[in-house]
């Protein structure tokens, strides 16, 4: 089944557009990564689908036609967004900002799910969030996407200011979190290494446009087609 539909997805920040008509399917369990060098468009696909900028084009999620949909509304239907840069509440325990991603009083069920994937968490949970670690910030927000229970997780540079060895972390989390969840990805990264070993499907976004898809099979030919960009 397909889990998210976007078909000609064009966005905009005033007059000036930034995706350039963009289509591409989603099926359950899926990762979907977006590679591309800055300024390329990776971060206002995110933002489309979650509706919070201006579009044109179709976006349907499971089925449904969401594109006229409240940024609210497409949460509670199931989308949820690990941002850039984390947006933690950074005066907030871990568990408070944990607990903000929670919906319909599913709380303490969610709770005991992130801590289990994220185990660190766990005992870090009463420690402010603006002192934990960058890979601690990492989990936290990612696993303040978890607590709304989705079905489609956003990710948007899940790599973004990390060493090398805290990306590996977080990767392995994430395949942990394939593995354990029914759950669809789609991901957004610059961090090749890490962005290939997750996808099952890989696009190289340039200027708004896709200059190159593919699944598994052919991911090598799409890595090599980003470097020579």
């Amino acid at each position: 089944m397909k889990i998210l539909e976007v078909e000609n997805l064009k966005a905009y920040y005033d007059k000036a557009r930034i995706l350039q008509g963009l289509s591409f399917e989603i099926e359950e369990g899926e990762t979907f990564t977006i590679l591309g060098p800055n300024g390329a468009g990776k971060t206002t696909l995110i933002k489309s689908i979650c509706g919070l900028v201006t579009t044109e084009g179709t976006i349907r999620f499971k089925g449904e036609d969401i594109t006229a949909l409240k940024t609210h509304e497409r949460i509670k239907r199931g989308i949820a967004i690990c941002p850039e840069g984390r947006k933690l509440f950074p005066n907030m325990t871990v568990e408070d900002n944990l607990l903000m991603g929670s919906i319909e009083g599913n709380g303490e069920e969610r709770l005991e799910m992130v801590y289990n994937l994220f185990p660190r968490l766990r005992e870090r949970r009463m420690h402010i969030a603006k002192k934990a670690s960058g890979g601690e910030q990492q989990m936290v927000a990612i696993g303040r996407a978890l607590m709304s229970s989705p079905s489609l997780l956003l990710f948007d540079e899940p790599s973004m200011g990390l060493a090398p060895i805290l990306v590996e972390k977080i990767k392995d989390s994430l395949i942990k979190m394939k593995s354990e969840m029914d759950i669809s990805i789609l991901m957004v990264e610059q961090n090749v290494k890490m962005a290939m070993e997750l996808a099952d499907k890989v696009a190289v976004l340039v200027k708004g446009k896709f200059v190159k898809e593919g699944d598994r099979s052919s991911i090598g030919e799409v890595e090599k087609l980003y470097f020579e960009i």
